[in-house]
């Protein structure tokens, strides 16, 4: 046999992180590397693989369309796209209207980014400390992380940053200009940070009456991550763009920009297309999953994260500095050595990643069980205590 892992890194362009192991198929909630060894998944592939693996509903949907018709160009029409366009918007809430597919959540920002200039006439937006949007170079230009931006500035257009969930910074960073306020409803690549209750709605408001667009980037958060199909759901707002993607189509690439109407009217043909945006094999995987992400689930998720947040604030370890999260988006934040209590973990068959400087980030598919969890904390505590 091969060496994979000799392979992938000899001819691939590595630019991520080599985690060391060669992963060949899943099974529920749990990874299989190439020698059969059996891995507790607590990433979802960064959020991908919301339903865990193997999904029967997901599996025969897809394979089914596969066999169909896999791809076709958006200027013809398609049952599948059809039906996951009107399922999806109408699934957000009254105030949208309409959906752009794209096929990932960087291209969703890309899709944000350019609606809103058409939208307002204005290049200028506003977003958040520590946001992550994505690397393509519009997405770029909103993410505020340096080592990503540095090599690559100056980048797109004007964006102003202001520390997160500070209302009073958003008043005062609006001006004549500005386009649009792009946030997070959890700021998750920077260690999973929560804003005080309330805040979508807030700045909800004050967009409205200064006149610019909210676009709020759901691609962590949504899709049930958060114990609601959209995280801006618990707060009872639609923005005016919201873009969607990782898990939505039950682990098919896809991407979604949801609008409003007053955005979705001003969009002119040509301006943005994609050849393989809402191509019939992703949109049916996004119809199989809407209809997986029932109330049922969505009640799930809220318990089983609040009983996953409550045991790791239950371990009794120095080395946890805080524990914060909502729904099965959890963040452990550690004193020091958090890539080192990754590799341990990995070493136990308990997957995460990283976020932010010191977090270990947990976005465990949505099936979870308390059983899991169980086992999870039980090597979480060894690690720590091994430390």
């Amino acid at each position: 046999m091969k060496d994979c892992n000799y392979l992938q890194q000899k001819y691939t362009i590595n630019t991520y992180p080599d985690r060391g192991i060669v992963l060949a198929r899943g099974e529920g909630v749990y990874l299989y590397d190439s020698d059969g060894k059996k891995y507790l998944d607590l990433m979802s592939n960064y959020g991908v693989s919301i339903l865990g693996y193997g999904n029967a509903k997901i599996t025969q949907a897809v394979a089914k369309q596969f066999a169909a018709l896999p791809t076709l160009h958006g200027s013809f029409n398609n049952d599948q796209r059809a039906l996951a366009s009107e399922a999806l918007v109408k699934r957000c809430g009254d105030g949208y209207a309409k959906v752009y597919w794209s096929n990932s959540g960087a291209e969703a920002i890309e899709t944000a980014l350019k609606f809103a200039v058409l939208a307002t006439g204005k290049k200028r937006f506003i977003v958040c400390a520590n946001g992550y949007h994505g690397k393509s170079l519009g997405a770029l230009s909103a993410t505020m992380n340096e080592k990503y931006r540095k090599p690559f500035e100056p980048l797109l257009w004007k964006f102003v940053q202001i520390p997160f969930n500070d209302i009073d910074a958003l008043k005062q960073a609006i001006d004549a200009e500005t386009a649009a306020f792009l946030v997070e409803p959890i700021q998750g690549e920077s260690g999973i940070l929560t804003p005080d209750a309330n805040y979508l709605s807030k700045i909800k408001k004050i967009c409205d009456e200064k006149e610019i667009l909210l676009i709020i980037d759901e691609i962590q958060t949504g899709a049930g991550r958060a114990g609601e199909f959209l995280a801006s759901q618990q707060q009872k707002i639609c923005a005016d763009i919201l873009c969607l993607g990782k898990g939505l189509a039950g682990g098919v690439p896809v991407g979604a920009t949801v609008v409003s109407g007053r955005v979705a009217n001003v969009i002119p043909k040509h301006i943005h297309t994609s050849t393989l945006g809402g191509n019939p094999l992703a949109c049916s995987g996004v119809i199989a999953t809407l209809k997986e992400l029932d109330e049922k689930l969505l009640s799930h998720v809220q318990d089983i994260g609040t009983y996953f947040i409550n045991k790791l604030k239950n371990i009794d370890s120095e080395q946890i500095v805080a524990v914060r999260g909502i729904g099965c988006m959890i963040g452990m934040e550690v004193k020091d050595k958090r890539n080192t209590v990754l590799k341990l973990l990995q070493d136990e068959k308990i997957l995460a990643i990283p976020a932010g400087e010191n977090v270990v980030r947990f976005l465990p598919p949505l099936i979870l069980e308390k059983k899991h969890v169980d086992d999870a904390i039980t090597k979480i505590t060894s690690v720590l205590k091994s430390l």
